[in-house]
C-alpha cells in the first residue's frame, strides 16, 4: 500500500517526527480548545486557565511557523519542482496541514495584541474561538486525507507499473 507524504513524514524517524510534527502542535492546540471552552462557559478571564490558554496560543503559533517554513523548503517546493506529488490526497493532506499556519499564527498574533486591535472585549474572544474552530477543521481534513492510500483518489505509483 502507498501512503501520502503527510503519513510518510509522521511514520519516518519514529517517534521523533510524530512528536515534532503531530504531538506538539496538536497537544498545544487541544489545550487551547479545551481551555477555550472553560473560558467561554465561566467567563473567568483572570484565571490560570486563561494564562495557560494564552501561553499555549503563543507557543503553538510560533512553533508551527517554524514547521511551516521547514516543510515548505524541504518538502513542498522540492515535491512541486520534481512533480512528485502522490495525487490529490497527497496535496490535500499536506496543503491542509500547512494551512494550519493561518489559525495558529492568528491566535499567537491575537494573544500578543498585534491582531484584532480594533476589536472590543467581545470581538477578541470571538476571533480567538473562530481561529480554534478553523484549526480543528483544517487539521482534521489533513489527517483524513493523509491517512488515505493516494491510489483511492486516482494516483498510480509509477514504480508499481508493469513493464511492457
Amino acid at each position: 500500500m502507498n501512503m501520502t507524504h503527510y503519513m510518510e513524514l509522521l511514520a519516518t524517524n519514529q517517534p521523533w517526527n510524530l512528536i515534532i510534527f503531530m504531538a506538539v502542535p496538536v497537544v498545544l492546540a487541544e489545550t487551547i480548545a479545551v481551555t477555550e471552552l472553560y473560558l467561554l462557559f465561566t467567563n473567568n478571564l483572570r484565571s490560570w486557565v486563561r494564562q495557560l490558554n494564552r501561553v499555549a496560543g503563543i507557543l503553538v503559533g510560533f512553533y508551527f511557523t517554524g514547521i511551516f517554513l521547514y516543510l515548505m523548503n524541504t518538502a513542498v517546493i522540492p515535491l512541486t519542482r520534481g512533480g512528485l506529488w502522490r495525487g490529490p490526497a497527497d496535496v490535500i493532506a499536506v496543503g491542509f496541514y500547512l494551512a494550519g499556519i493561518v489559525p495558529l499564527l492568528g491566535i499567537a498574533l491575537l494573544e500578543l495584541g498585534i491582531l484584532g486591535k480594533q476589536r472590543d472585549e467581545r470581538g477578541k474572544p470571538q476571533l480567538h474561538a473562530t481561529f480554534v474552530a478553523l484549526f480543528l477543521i483544517v487539521a482534521h481534513i489533513a489527517m483524513i486525507a493523509g491517512m488515505l492510500n493516494p491510489e483511492v483518489l486516482g494516483w498510480h505509483n509509477p514504480a508499481m507499473q508493469m513493464p511492457m
